[in-house]
């Protein structure tokens, strides 16, 4: 009798271990459960059920607690959630709110995943591709407060490889449609100041190329490069594209062409409005810098602004300037093939100007034979039909020049 009262507890016992422990489904039919087994079980119940301290069984409400931890997940945050966290922890990174440093790391460290996150979100990753819903929500909830503003401003504060995801998922959002609008543009127009800081941030060395990446982006949007263009920071582009670092004068002279180009309609209202002063200065400090490849840059610049149809009234003046064509006759003569290939289809406007004034006539001819001479040796690396045909029509037009009297 008492041997059978043992058994009975016992698999009461072991029932007990088996509603309270986490079984694997895997492989459980016809498991054999070996003392050893069912006593590890128990030792790990045992772990779950009583106090560390004491041995002694835990309030049953920890029991509930445990279980409906391991039931209830924490919901997962929604792009929204995510802007809404990444605000309130740039607040840290600005200094409105103050920590104790090793506080403040770790909310650093925070911000690092977030803006990954949001990267995530925009780009997508090696398992999945980016979810259009997903990326409408956060651009929505970006732009919807001042997000950008404090990412801008506190861009110092990041390291290098947070930096280089906020540059990324500045730009991606500049693209963003939220039903079939871009909100950024809205944004921006709201907020054209942010540009002041970002052109001033090609003076900072550590910051100049994330600044720059942000800025070509924005001005993707015509009210963004108008203001740009109507703005005393138009000017400060001629000195950054000749900046010592060698990759800040470089992103520095893309800005520029992409002001200079892609607007067409605002382009053409600038160049109209500031010819004189705008061109001086592109003479002076480019084309006559004393930096080779500022000049390569500055000539092929010239070249697609002045040939551009939306450019042609300005283009007609610029050709008339007996000034100009002495600079373009300059860089005809270099030693660079490159520089001479571009300056070459610069000078074509010229001699093609059907209402040559009496001066560019006269220099033309008083220089025909060095330009004849120079013009059949100029040759482009690669066999180019359409620049042979042009240098022959040029070769013509100055080979039938009469000098004219001057009024």
């Amino acid at each position: 009798m008492e041997g059978e009262r043992k058994m009975r507890e016992g698999g009461r016992e072991e029932g007990k271990v088996k509603i309270g422990s986490c079984v694997s489904t895997r492989g459980g039919a016809g498991r054999d459960h070996s003392a050893p087994s069912r006593r590890l079980s128990s030792q790990h119940l045992s772990g779950s059920l009583t106090s560390s301290a004491t041995g002694e069984p835990s309030d049953q409400s920890d029991l509930g607690g445990a279980k409906m931890k391991g039931l209830f997940k924490s919901k997962p945050r929604t792009p929204s959630d995510l802007v809404r966290q990444t605000r309130d922890l740039f607040l840290y990174a600005h200094g409105s709110i103050s920590l104790p440093d090793s506080k403040r790391d770790e909310k650093m460290a925070e911000l690092s995943r977030n803006i990954r996150d949001m990267k995530s979100i925009l780009y997508g990753n090696s398992e999945a591709e980016p979810v259009a819903e997903a990326c409408a929500q956060l651009t929505q909830e970006f732009f919807r407060e001042d997000t950008l503003r404090l990412l801008i401003t506190c861009l110092p504060k990041l390291n290098l490889e947070t930096r280089k995801d906020a540059t990324q998922v500045v730009a991606n959002l500049q693209r963003q449609q939220v039903n079939s609008k871009l909100i950024a543009s809205d944004y921006l127009e709201a907020n054209l100041d942010l540009m002041d800081v970002l052109i001033e941030g090609f003076e900072n060395t550590d910051l100049a190329l994330h600044y720059g990446a942000m800025f070509r982006e924005c001005i993707r949007h015509q009210i963004v490069a108008k203001y740009v263009l109507e703005s005393e920071h138009v000017k400060k582009f001629f000195d950054y594209i000749q900046l010592p670092n060698f990759d800040i004068a470089a992103d520095a002279a893309a800005t520029f062409k992409e002001l200079l180009t892609r607007h067409k309609s605002t382009v053409a209202e600038f160049l109209t409005n500031n010819e004189d002063w705008f061109f001086a200065d592109y003479n002076s400090k480019l084309l006559e810098s004393s930096n080779y490849i500022t000049r390569r840059q500055a000539i092929k610049l010239l070249g697609d602004i002045l040939l551009d149809r939306s450019n042609s009234a300005v283009m007609t003046k610029y050709v008339s300037s007996r000034d100009n064509l002495r600079i373009l006759m300059n860089l005809l003569r270099e030693s660079s093939k490159s520089i001479q290939i571009e300056a070459f289809h610069v000078f074509k406007l010229f001699v093609a100007n059907q209402k040559k004034p009496a001066d560019i006539v006269n220099i033309l001819v008083a220089n025909r034979s060095k330009l004849l001479r120079l013009l059949a040796d100029l040759k482009p690396d690669k066999e180019d039909e359409r620049f042979e045909a042009d240098k022959s029509q040029v070769l013509r037009e100055i080979a039938a020049l009469e000098p004219q009297d001057l009024a």
